[in-house]
């Protein structure tokens, strides 16, 4: 009995461990299912894409209104946008936040229809009466403070834009004192980007340390000389753009530094690469080489206002003196050509018949004699950060140096901090100065008019150049409607120009950048500046 109860309780035993086996064995196989293992519906944490974009020199301020140089531009063209844009690689005038729009024939009417549902950084609305506030702003603004839009939209004293109206929520309307041949082109310029009519009324001159726009980005930091942050604009009202997360744009003034930033992983994207390093990029697999569409004119301007360049032989003199072709030669690496005129040849209107100034040093000595040119030294000024149509300021300002010692004129090389360099120039405080500028919406009047012409001086007129006839062509030509006659009219302008020797032209640049292999689609724009919209890293 011992015996036989003992086998039933072993073989109850070992049943029930086959049932534990068993059921063991089911859980395996279960966890093992693909419902089980399915990990299809789980998303993968997108990482944040931060571009950090190396440049030559700090923003002069964040408010486009004001300011004239490309390295404002450069961060106010992401947080901002204007009525109309630009192609993405011309000056071809597209929608913005304005999708259509109608001219009257007599040129002197035009009508903006808006983007709708649009909304600035701060919550508030974008609309017609938002437009009218700018517009507003710029014209009561102070000549010195707004003078991008002075020397644009203002002639004689007369205001070219008589009035705005806004005829309802999303249509507004321009109403011109005469026709403006380039109007178009000219709105959609950086500096007339829309800003928050609430954000600039409130903040008064410290806007431009806040902006708030329209943009793919919004303002986040400015820490001067070193850094600006912009971070994406999670409201905006393109779907699926920007592409981005955050922006950092680093100040690193040295080209070397900046190229060497790069190589090392801290930054992904570098301008003002020296052509000389070309070479460099263009050798390491990890980088690309970037070259920007050239639409610009770098230039030794003369102030015709001060001693010894009041005098028109001094000024010719001066252009004989400089060896621009060895200048290219050494410091452009055959990335540019010898400038005649003060614009390119890519613009509509360029004067093809007109030769330069040959490097002449003894036809230079004999204007200097026939001038009476006492030996006195001047002041020569070198930009202080690389620019695009000049590479390197300082070094340029040495071969010049030595150029004009050769026909006896003694200089002083000087420069300041980047925005005092260009605030004192602008109030004509320079000898001579190294300047350049790239063109802003690809007509002639935004090199010839906006640069030198009398209604511009205390503007982007460094030279305080004035001559009635040219003032007198370059109205006509910004009226004139047929495009062969305002070429003509362009034309003529520079035969007096080149005469009057207001700047020595040096060199019209293609423009290099730099940037990691993984950035893409982004396209450097003739302008030299552009949204960053549509660029990723990957």
């Amino acid at each position: 009995m011992k015996t036989g109860k003992f086998w039933s309780l072993k073989l109850f035993l070992l049943l029930v461990l086959l049932v534990v086996l068993a059921a063991c064995s089911g859980e395996e196989g279960t966890s093992e299912e693909p419902a089980d293992t399915d990990t299809s519906g789980d998303t993968e944490e997108a990482v944040p894409q931060t571009l950090v974009f190396g440049r030559g020199g700090d923003s002069v301020s964040l408010d486009p209104a004001i300011v004239t140089d490309s390295e404002s531009f450069k961060v106010t063209e992401n947080i901002f946008e204007t009525l109309l844009n630009f192609g993405e690689q011309d000056t071809t005038v597209q929608p913005g936040l304005a999708k259509e729009w109608e001219v009257s024939e007599d040129g002197l009417t035009y009508t903006f229809h808006l983007q709708e549902g649009v909304k600035f950084h701060d919550g508030t609305d974008f609309n017609a009466e938002a437009v009218v506030k700018n517009v507003e702003r710029w014209k009561g603004g102070a000549e010195e403070k707004f003078y991008y839009f002075h020397s644009m939209f203002k002639s004689e004293g007369e205001d070219i834009i008589k009035s705005v109206e806004a005829v309802d929520d999303y249509t507004v309307v321009f109403t011109l004192t005469r026709p403006q041949a380039p109007f178009l082109k000219n709105i959609a310029m950086s500096p007339f980007a829309i800003a928050s009519p609430t954000a600039f009324e409130s903040a008064g001159d410290a806007f431009g340390d806040n902006p708030v726009g329209t943009g793919p980005f919004k303002f986040v930091e400015w820490k001067r000389n070193d850094s600006i942050t912009v971070e994406k604009n999670e409201d905006y009202w393109q779907e699926g753009l920007p592409k981005l997360d955050k922006i950092i744009f680093r100040s690193i003034p040295d080209n070397s530094a900046r190229l060497n930033a790069l190589t090392t992983g801290e930054i992904d994207l570098a301008d003002g690469i020296n052509p000389s390093d070309a070479a460099t990029v263009e050798s390491n697999s990890e980088l690309q080489l970037i070259e920007r569409p050239s639409m610009n004119i770098g230039y030794l301007g003369l102030t015709s206002t001060r001693k010894p360049f009041d005098n028109v032989l001094v000024r010719q003199a001066v252009n004989y003196a400089i060896d621009k072709q060895a200048i290219v030669d050494a410091f452009f690496q055959g990335r540019a050509e010898v400038a005649v005129n003060p614009m390119p040849s890519s613009i509509s209107g360029y004067n093809e018949e007109i030769e330069g100034y040959p490097y002449d040093p003894e036809k230079a000595k004999e204007l200097l004699a026939e001038a009476g040119y006492d030996g006195e030294e001047i002041e020569l000024w070198a930009m202080p950060v690389p620019r695009p149509y000049m590479p390197d300021g300082q070094k340029v300002a040495e071969a010049i140096q030595k150029n004009l010692a050769d026909v006896g004129i003694p200089s002083k090389i000087v420069t300041f901090e980047w925005a005092t360099y260009l605030e004192k120039a602008k109030n004509g405080e320079a000898d001579a100065f190294l300047m350049g500028w790239t063109g802003d919406n690809g007509d002639a009047d935004n090199f010839l008019y906006t640069l030198l012409d009398k209604d511009t001086i205390g503007s982007n007129n460094y030279a305080y150049y004035s001559n009635d006839e040219v003032h007198e062509l370059l109205i006509a030509a910004q009226t004139e409607t047929d495009e062969e006659k305002r070429n003509d009219l362009y034309k003529q302008a520079q035969v007096i120009i080149h005469e009057d020797a207001p700047w020595v032209p040096l060199a019209h640049s293609t423009p290099l950048l730099a940037a990691k292999k993984g950035v893409t689609d982004y396209l450097p724009h003739p302008t030299g500046s552009e949204s960053l919209i549509n660029v990723s890293i990957q």
